[in-house]
């Protein structure tokens, strides 16, 4: 799961992103408003954690900003102003969720799994397709009732796979969905093919059918058809 954090306080972004990345999370940063709104145009996040007050303008824009896209991305404010018109205003303009600083990294950690579960696995704590049964909370994956064990990467991307069935995915879509920023330094995106046929492999010696197809020249497909 992809998720970026917008925060100026410096001492408090890293505490957020050293937590998040320790509980698995693929974590990207800004420090102010124009940063974040450049980030979110540019890329595609499970979940946005945002200050209120940020320099630049207020992190309730951001909100705007991602309403306008129609995107799907989650959407966890946080501000230490205890207001109940921030708080307010802020749902009001879409966001899931709002924390009052200081808070608990658990907390914020809770807060972010649930928001996954309602935004992409309609409230449910397992992901199924067909006989593959995946436990996001847990990193479990189960094919037919036989546990397969797969590296945090393979995981991340049949998760990613599973939830977007039928749809054609490019490789770069794979890349920044899977190692964010380290897209802008790579030539070349055949790694790719490496981590899908490792993936493929352990699903189908597992029982699985093998769902991945292979789009020539673009990318790949997860689909029964």
């Amino acid at each position: 799961m992809k998720i970026l954090i917008i925060e100026d306080e410096r001492e408090l972004l890293n505490a957020i992103k050293e937590y998040l990345q320790s509980e698995g999370y693929l974590c990207e940063e800004a420090m102010d408003l124009p940063e974040g709104i450049h980030k979110i145009q540019r890329y595609k996040y499970d979940c946005v954690i945002a200050d209120i007050g940020l320099p630049g303008g207020s992190g309730l824009k951001l909100i705007a900003e991602l309403k306008a896209q129609q995107s799907d991305t989650g959407i966890i404010i946080i501000s230490a102003r205890n207001s109940l018109d921030d708080k307010i205003n802020g749902l009001d303009l879409g966001s899931d969720d709002y924390l009052t600083k200081p808070f608990h990294l658990s907390e914020l950690n809770a807060r972010i799994k649930s928001l996954l579960r309602r935004r992409k696995f309609r409230g449910n704590n397992e992901v199924a397709f067909k006989e593959i049964c995946l436990m996001p909370d847990t990193l479990r994956t189960i094919v037919k009732g036989s546990n397969v064990v797969l590296t945090k990467k393979e995981f991340d991307l049949l998760l990613y796979f599973i939830s977007n069935p039928n749809k054609v995915l490019t490789k770069e879509s794979i890349v920044e969905h899977l190692w964010g920023d380290y897209m802008d330094s790579t030539d070349s995106f055949d790694f790719i093919y490496t981590h899908v046929s490792n993936l493929r492999k352990k699903l189908i010696d597992n029982g699985s059918n093998d769902y991945v197809k292979t789009v020539y020249g673009v990318g790949y497909k997860f689909t029964a058809e």
